[in-house]
């Protein structure tokens, strides 16, 4: 398939109005928590994408087991795993290859598997993610790892486990790019934000159909609009901080560094965000960062509760120290600033005299006895209600 291009992409899709299919596979180490999350997006919702409620947004054909009730693996009205098949095959073009969870070393399996999705119609044993990995990324259109498991490797990657667990970047390789061009494209999170993942969709099913450019990722592979901030960059407690106000507990508005949240070097949108339609969110309802978000995720950010008041996640081994010192400063020069702003301007009293810095020109004696007439004719005309 040639690179994609908006001609060449869109006259695919008008010619013969085939639906781009969206495989999802989260037979992954995980806990289903992306598409747990899913449920909740809101802008977009997953059934606006699935309808195609949105101009210029290509017929859709969502195999997400998930929402799938009518079929089951292997039974049912419809044989779910065939479509998998089929896209091995080279019968499903274009299609998006989805993976939830992070992809195990089957290399070290012994004599059985960590994952399985489906089973190879001829030897009947269970298919891992790693080999649908292998027979499908080739064929993707697009590839794009959800939540933090399938990113960078997550819970099940970090120090001592016992599977060699990996993100997709990790197994397909960084460099990586899909028949079409498009580089993996990564949504971290645990889970990953509902909002996040859904407008990622929407812009991957629009940059498959011709209508958007490639898609922006950082050095990380996340979507660089979404994920180019800090927390504490976004975060409603960030002024505490500057102040160096900190909390105690975790029923303090103030900054939760203290607490152990990781805010200050963690690249997330939630605090902006929220979590559904705008509401709640980690820092906004009391929960520190613990960095989810991160390629170091969980290893680089525990303990997580763990009070640091001198911790690098703050930028310098002094910065909480540092904050405090100044921050008391800073607190006494706004106090005085308040006062200053916290009143009316001295203008505003009455008296004899006009002190706005207005200079009336009727002040002056060739004109004041013309305009002062004028006036008390136009004051007796509002109180009789009419001419003078």
């Amino acid at each position: 398939m040639p690179k994609l291009t908006p001609h060449n992409a869109a006259a695919a899709t008008q010619h013969d109005e085939r639906p781009i299919h969206i495989l999802w596979i989260n037979c992954g180490l995980s806990c289903d928590g992306e598409s747990v999350s899913l449920t909740a997006a809101t802008q977009p919702s997953i059934e606006e994408i699935a309808l195609g409620a949105f101009p210029g947004l290509p017929k859709i054909a969502l195999h997400w087991p998930l929402i799938d009730f009518e079929c089951g693996p292997e039974q049912g009205v419809d044989n779910f795993v065939e479509w998998f098949h089929k896209a091995d095959r080279g019968e499903l073009e274009p299609f998006v290859l989805v993976i939830e969870g992070s992809i195990p070393n089957e290399t070290i399996n012994g004599q059985g598997y960590f994952t399985g999705f489906g089973r190879h119609p001829g030897t009947d044993q269970p298919i891992t993610v790693n080999q649908w990995l292998d027979v499908l990324a080739p064929k993707a259109t697009i590839v794009l790892a959800v939540g933090t498991c399938a990113t960078y490797g997550g819970i099940h990657a970090m120090a001592g486990n016992p599977t060699g667990a990996m993100g997709v970047p990790d197994y397909l390789g960084w460099d990586w790019k899909s028949k079409a061009g498009v580089p993996i494209v990564c949504v971290p999170g645990c889970p990953a934000h509902p909002d996040n993942l859904s407008e990622t969709i929407l812009y991957l099913l629009y940059q498959a159909a011709g209508q958007a450019p490639m898609i922006p990722l950082d050095d990380q592979l996340r979507p660089r609009w979404l994920f180019g901030a800090t927390v504490h960059e976004g975060c409603n407690r960030a002024g505490y901080y500057e102040q160096g106000e900190f909390a105690e507990t975790y029923d303090s508005p103030k900054c939760l560094v203290k607490l152990g949240c990781g805010g200050q070097v963690v690249k997330c949108n939630v605090p902006k965000r929220g979590w559904i339609n705008g509401v709640g969110g980690c820092p906004n309802v009391g929960g520190i960062c613990i960095g989810c978000t991160m390629p170091g995720f969980p290893d680089m950010f525990m303990p997580f509760m763990e009070s640091m008041p001198i911790t690098w996640r703050t930028g310098s081994p002094m910065a909480v120290t540092e904050s405090e010192t100044y921050g008391s400063v800073i607190r006494s020069l706004r106090e005085f600033a308040l006062k200053q702003f916290d009143t009316e301007p001295q203008w505003r009293k009455k008296g004899p005299e006009l002190i706005t810095g207005y200079t009336p020109d009727w002040g002056d004696d060739r004109v004041r006895p013309t305009r002062l007439r004028a006036w008390r004719r136009g004051s007796r005309a509002r109180r009789s209600g009419g001419s003078a």
